[in-house]
C-alpha cells in the first residue's frame, strides 16, 4: 500500500512541474523562462583582439582574465540577457568573444562594449604648475563664452596633471554604497595587489592633494586625498547626488581595461534562423520521444508504459531544472539533452532485460523486478558514471559550444539516474500482482512471446 501511495505521489509531483513549466513559459512576465543562447534567440557576436605586446607572459592569463570581468560588467550594466564572454588564444593571439543575445543591431553592440578607454590616475604637477594651468583653461573658455576670437596656446594646452603608472588594469572594481549615518551616496574602488602597493604609494606623497581620475584623456573626478591608504580600498565622497555617483561608477568600471582591445570581427544572427534552429530541435525531440514510447510499449509491454511515464517525469524534471538554475540553451545543448533521454531509456531497458531473465528462471513477478534492479544497478551505475565523466571533460576543456552540450548532457544523465531506479522501480511494484497469472505474465514478460 505504502509503494502505490509514494507512486500516485511521484505522478502527482510530475504533474505539478509540467504546470509549472506550462505556466511559467505562457506567463509573459514570468520570472522562470527558458534562457535562449544566441544560436536560438538571435543576437550579436563580436570578436575583439587583445594588444598583450606590453605585458610580460606571467601577466597574460591575469590580465586577459581582468578584461573578461570588465567586459561582463559593462554587458550586465546594460541589462542584456545572459551575455557569454568567453577567452580564446589563437596562436599567439589572444581574443575575447563576446555573444549578446537579443541584440540584433552591431553598431548597438559595439557601443555597448565601448571601444578602448583608458582610465588613468594622474597626480598633480610639481610647485603651483597645476593651478596656473587650470587658471589659463578657465580663462580661455570664458572668453571663447563670451563670443571672443581665442585661439588657446600656451598653458591652456598643457595637462594639469600629470601620469602617475596607476590604470585602470589595476582598479578591480568600483562600487556604488550609501554612508550609513547621512546616507549621502559615496563611491568605493578597490584595487589589485599591485594596484594597491601603487595607490599607496601615490596616496602618502600627496596628501591634500588631488588626484584626478582621467577617462579617455578626460578627467570625470578629482578627488582630494586626505591620508595614506594602504589596504588598496578608496572613498570617493563629496556632494554626490545618487546619479552622479552611478554614473562615476559606471564610467570606472567601464574603463578599468587591464588591456587594450580591437574589434575584428562581427556577427549578427537573426532571431528568425534562431526560431528555425530552435523549432527543429524541438520537433526533433518530439519525434524522438515518441519513436521511444512505441518501442517500450509494444516490446516491453506493462513495464514499457510505466517507463514512458518515467520518462515524461523524466522530461518535466529536465525543463524545470533548465528554468531554475537557469541553463542558458543553445542547439548543442538541446542536442545534450535529447541524447541523455537516450541514456534515460537504456537504464529502463537493462533492467528490464535482467527482469525478463529472472521470470525465465522461474521468479514470481515482484520478486523478478527486486532483483532485476538489483542486478541491473552495477552495469547502469558504470555506464552513466562513464558518461558524467566525458561530460566533466568536454564541460572543463570546451569551448562554449561544447560546454552546452556538456551541461545538459551531465544532468540528463544524473536525472536519468533518479527516474529510472526510484520512479520506475516504484511504478513496477505498484502494480505488481501478489500472485501471478496469464495475463500477469503475458504483461511483464518483457518481449518474450
Amino acid at each position: 500500500m505504502k509503494t502505490r501511495i509514494f507512486a500516485i505521489t511521484l505522478i502527482i509531483i510530475t504533474i505539478l512541474i509540467g504546470y509549472f513549466n506550462y505556466n511559467t513559459q505562457t506567463n509573459p512576465v514570468s520570472k522562470f523562462p527558458f534562457k535562449l543562447g544566441l544560436d536560438l534567440a538571435g543576437g550579436t557576436q563580436l570578436i575583439y583582439q587583445a594588444d598583450i605586446s606590453k605585458l610580460g607572459n606571467a601577466d597574460i592569463e591575469e590580465s586577459m582574465n581582468g578584461l573578461r570581468d570588465v567586459i561582463e560588467r559593462r554587458t550586465n550594466l546594460f541589462g542584456v540577457s545572459e551575455p557569454l564572454v568567453q577567452l580564446e588564444k589563437s596562436g599567439e593571439d589572444q581574443r575575447l568573444i563576446v555573444e549578446l543575445p537579443g541584440v540584433s543591431d552591431i553598431n548597438q553592440a559595439i557601443t555597448m562594449i565601448g571601444q578602448t578607454p583608458l582610465l588613468e590616475f594622474k597626480k598633480e604637477r610639481p610647485g603651483s604648475e597645476t593651478q596656473d594651468i587650470i587658471e589659463a583653461q578657465q580663462k580661455a573658455l570664458e572668453a571663447i563664452n563670451a563670443g571672443e576670437e581665442v585661439t588657446p596656446s600656451g598653458l591652456a594646452l598643457m595637462d594639469p596633471y600629470i601620469d602617475t603608472g596607476l590604470t585602470g588594469r589595476y582598479l578591480e572594481k568600483s562600487q556604488l554604497q550609501f554612508n550609513p549615518t547621512t546616507g549621502e551616496p559615496i563611491v568605493l574602488l578597490t584595487f589589485n595587489k599591485e594596484g594597491k602597493e601603487m595607490f599607496a604609494e601615490l596616496t602618502k606623497e600627496n596628501i591634500n592633494k588631488t588626484i584626478a581620475i582621467y577617462l579617455d584623456g578626460a578627467p570625470i573626478t578629482n578627488p582630494v586625498v586626505r591620508e595614506e591608504i594602504r589596504d588598496g580600498s578608496a572613498e570617493i565622497s563629496g556632494g554626490f547626488t545618487p546619479e552622479a555617483a552611478k554614473q562615476l561608477v559606471r564610467n570606472l568600471n567601464y574603463g578599468a581595461l587591464p588591456v587594450s582591445i580591437e574589434l575584428i570581427s562581427t556577427q549578427s544572427i537573426g532571431a528568425s534562423l534562431g526560431e528555425d534552429v530552435f523549432n527543429k530541435g524541438i520537433t526533433a525531440g518530439i519525434y524522438g520521444l515518441i519513436a521511444t514510447a512505441l518501442f517500450l510499449f509494444f516490446w516491453y509491454r506493462l513495464p514499457g508504459l510505466l517507463s514512458v511515464i518515467a520518462l515524461s517525469s523524466y522530461v518535466v524534471m529536465m525543463l524545470a531544472l533548465f528554468k531554475l538554475i537557469p541553463v542558458t540553451l543553445t542547439s548543442a545543448g538541446i542536442a545534450g539533452f535529447i541524447l541523455s533521454i537516450g541514456m534515460a531509456v537504456d537504464a529502463n531497458v537493462l533492467v528490464f532485460e535482467r527482469i525478463k531473465e529472472e521470470l525465465k528462471n522461474g521468479l514470481d513477478t515482484h520478486s523478478a523486478i527486486k532483483e532485476g534492479f538489483a542486478r541491473a544497478w552495477l552495469s547502469i551505475r558504470d555506464g552513466n558514471i562513464s558518461s558524467i565523466i566525458t561530460a566533466i571533460i568536454l564541460f572543463w576543456f570546451g569551448t562554449s559550444l561544447v560546454q552546452g552540450f556538456a551541461l545538459t548532457f551531465g544532468i540528463g544523465v544524473m536525472v536519468s539516474m533518479f527516474t529510472a531506479l526510484t520512479v520506475t522501480r516504484t511504478l513496477l511494484l505498484a502494480v505488481a500482482p501478489k500472485e501471478d497469472g496469464k495475463i500477469s505474465k503475458f504483461l511483464f514478460s518483457c518481449g518474450i512471446n
